[in-house]
C-alpha cells in the first residue's frame, strides 16, 4: 500500500471513528461510571469485533451479508435488541459512580459488551465492505494490505474511543451523588435505547 493511499484510508477511518455511535456511548458510559481502565476493556471488545468484521470482509463473507436481506435483518434486529436491553439495564441502574462494580460490570463483562455492540451492527460490515476494497491494490499481495488496514483501523478507533472514555472519566466526581448517578444512568440508558431503535429502523443504504 502506497503512503498516499494509506493517508487517504487513515483520513476516512478517522472520520468514521469520530462519528458518535453505540461504541462511543459505551466508552463514555463506562468511563464515567467506573473510570478509564474499565472502559478500556469495553474498547478492547469493540476492537475484537472490528477485527472479526474486517476478517469477514477479507474472506468475502461481508459481501454475502450485504447481499442477503434476510441475514442483514436478523443481525440488525439482534443488535438493536441488545442495545435496547443495555439501555433498559442502564436506565434502571442505581449504582453510584465510584462504587465497586458488580459481577455483570467487571472488565470481562465490558469486554463482552464491546464485542456484541459492534457485531450487532450489520451496517458496519456493509460499510467496511464498501470502503476497504477502494484502498486495496489488486495487483499487490492482499494479506499485507489487510494487515495494514486492520492495524490502522483498530489504532484509530482505540485512540478515539479512549478520548471519549477519558473525557467522560473526568466528570466522575460530578456524578458521585445518588441523584447525579441516576441522571447519568437515565441519559446513557436513553442513548442506548435510541441507538437500538435507530438501528432497528435503518436500512442497508
Amino acid at each position: 500500500m502506497s503512503f498516499h493511499l494509506w493517508l487517504g484510508f487513515l483520513a476516512a477511518t478517522l472520520v468514521v471513528a469520530l462519528s458518535p455511535g453505540p461504541g462511543a456511548v459505551l466508552s463514555m458510559s463506562v468511563g464515567l461510571r467506573h473510570g478509564y481502565w474499565h472502559a478500556l476493556a469495553g474498547i478492547a471488545g469493540l476492537q475484537t469485533a472490528l477485527l472479526l468484521q474486517l476478517t469477514l470482509v477479507a474472506t468475502g463473507l461481508g459481501a454475502l451479508l450485504a447481499a442477503s436481506e434476510t441475514a442483514f435483518v436478523v443481525v440488525k434486529l439482534a443488535g438493536a435488541a441488545y442495545l435496547v436491553w443495555l439501555g433498559v439495564r442502564k436506565w434502571n441502574d442505581r449504582t453510584v459512580a465510584g462504587q465497586e462494580p458488580t459481577e455483570p460490570d467487571l472488565p470481562e463483562g465490558f469486554y463482552r459488551q464491546g464485542i456484541l455492540v459492534n457485531l450487532g451492527n450489520p451496517k458496519a460490515i456493509v460499510f467496511i465492505a464498501a470502503l476497504v476494497p477502494q484502498f486495496i491494490d489488486p495487483s499487490a499481495p492482499q494479506i499485507p494490505q489487510f494487515l495494514i488496514i486492520a492495524a490502522t483501523t483498530c489504532t484509530v478507533d482505540t485512540t478515539v474511543m479512549s478520548c471519549y472514555a477519558l473525557l467522560a472519566s473526568r466528570f466522575r466526581r460530578v456524578t458521585g451523588t445518588p441523584r447525579a448517578a441516576v441522571l447519568q444512568n437515565r441519559i446513557f440508558g436513553g442513548l442506548f435505547i435510541g441507538a437500538g431503535l435507530l438501528l432497528a429502523g435503518s436500512s442497508r443504504h
